[in-house]
């Protein structure tokens, strides 16, 4: 009974949040559902169980949702990340304009713009120059998910994006974690997937098609669209409603102003990751008072943290005279930051409650005995709690609250760098998480006047076939040579 409790649970919430019920609801439901089939307390769940683990991936992580969310509107109303992607796009023109699109998004998302941010400034953009280079409509989806989720979400080392901050203080890592094998991985990704649309297009010009048809805009703007809303809350850092809020500057920045945020992101979080925090005496954290813990659980989230805050600090030095509402932008900026934080953190909790059931056991042994060594188990793992709840960030801290420790232990059992563990968690969760109930690639379709059935096979191929192969590569070259 405690097994078809979990099922049950699952189900109804994958079910219903793909409906558009809010995850805030459903999340507990379904955990106090797994545990009354179990015969568990379900107060004690709710109280404990529930919320402990909830508000532990708050106390984490919340920063970095809060950090990511502002920075992100702040380069959304200076200009910022228009001017990027226009400058993109006019140096590359139509004769690249696939490559323009994947790499613009690339640009910004590494450089920790919010995804839906992107989404929205890339959108319009990527359309004007499809249409004017006769490449189908269909393929705008493909393109933005390629440079925005793909390869600078899990693979490029250093990358801001909450999933590749979610394994750090589990396994003591930091952001650049295995970087050899995360350049790797993305060129894999990138490589696949350019190779993949082009070859879209070569079709489509053969069979003479061309930009095709827009549908009429929608009767409720996308951004405030409460389907859209609850389904993309919980699958990326920032609240879509917020998008409208605020300013946008009249007045453009300099494409070199504009990216010197990004630069700053990049170049701080490595100088905390691999010379400031491992110079510090930091043997205080190991006292009551601030958790008991160390530099391997804080350090990685604490370089993130400060990279952005710089990153804030210079487009507010930069670009103050273009925010013509700063203080509703900023705003805006972190209310976009709190339902994201709290539906992911509800995903965690709803784990957490399932994880603590005798029922749990069963799954447990099967995760654990899959073949291949903790790195296929624990791809296996991610691969499938980031499939069924649509979230990578959900499916990530669900598997490693659970299995975590189980798995650090095993690597440490041969010898295995727990950077290899990071690298194959944080690829493993951007695999599955794109089939069609995400959140995510909801939003992007409709963003893009585009349906599942129109556009969806090129997205499985770039977003989930590239990642798989990458994945896989780096098993086996982790397997072969260990971390590098």
């Amino acid at each position: 009974m405690g097994l078809l409790g979990i099922l049950i649970g699952l189900a109804l919430l994958v079910g219903l949040a793909f409906r558009g019920w809010s995850v805030l609801l459903l999340a507990p439901l379904a955990a106090l559902l797994a545990a009354a089939f179990a015969g568990e307390p379900l107060l004690a769940h709710w109280t404990q169980t529930f919320m402990g683990s909830a508000a532990g991936f708050l106390a984490q992580f919340f920063p970095l949702f809060l950090l990511g969310a502002l920075f992100g509107k702040l380069m959304e109303d200076s200009g910022s990340v228009t001017v990027i992607a226009n400058f993109m796009m006019d140096k590359l023109g139509t004769e690249r304009a696939m490559l323009a699109v994947v790499l613009a998004g690339a640009l910004v998302t590494y450089g920790g713009v919010s995804l839906f941010v992107a989404f929205f400034v890339l959108a319009p953009m990527a359309q004007g120059l499809f249409r004017r280079a006769g490449i189908p409509r269909r393929l705008m989806p493909a393109a933005i998910a390629l440079g925005t989720s793909t390869f600078t979400m899990s693979a490029m080392p250093g990358t801001p994006a909450i999933q590749n901050a979610i394994p750090m203080p589990f396994f003591g890592t930091t952001p650049f974690a295995a970087p050899g094998l995360g350049i790797i991985a993305s060129a894999i990704m990138f490589g696949f997937g350019i190779w993949w649309l082009q070859r879209a297009v070569t079709a489509a010009v053969r069979a003479g098609e061309g930009f095709g048809d827009l549908p009429p805009p929608p009767a409720i703007p996308l951004a405030e669209d409460p389907l859209l809303r609850e389904r993309a809350v919980h699958t990326g850092e920032f609240d879509p409603s917020e998008i409208a809020q605020g300013a946008r500057t009249d007045t453009p920045p300099p494409v070199a102003l504009a990216l010197l945020p990004l630069i700053v992101v990049v170049a701080v979080n490595l100088a905390m990751s691999l010379f400031v925090l491992p110079r510090l005496d930091l043997s205080f954290l190991a006292e009551v008072r601030w958790g008991e813990t160390s530099l391997e659980g804080v350090g990685g989230v604490w370089s993130v943290v400060t990279a952005l805050a710089c990153a804030i600090a210079t487009v507010l030095v930069l670009h103050r005279r273009r925010l013509p509402a700063l203080r509703e932008t900023m705003d805006a900026g972190a209310n976009a930051s709190v339902l994201p934080a709290l539906s992911v953190a509800s995903l965690v909790g709803f784990g957490a409650v399932v994880a603590a059931l005798p029922a749990f056991e069963i799954v447990r042994e099967a995760v654990l005995g899959i073949g291949g060594g903790p790195l296929v188990s624990m791809a296996a793992a991610v691969n499938v709690l980031a499939a069924l709840t649509g979230s990578a960030s959900g499916g990530l801290t669900i598997a490693l609250d659970a299995l975590g420790p189980t798995y650090l232990a095993r690597a440490a059992e041969i010898g295995m760098d727990p950077s290899l563990l990071h690298r194959v968690a944080v690829i493993g969760s951007g695999t599955l998480d794109s089939l069609p109930h995400n959140g995510a690639i909801v939003t992007l379709l409709a963003v893009c006047g585009s349906t599942h059935r129109e556009s969806y096979r090129d997205i499985v191929m770039v977003g989930i076939v590239s990642a798989v192969i990458a994945l896989v590569a780096v098993i086996v070259l982790g397997s072969m040579f260990g971390s590098f």
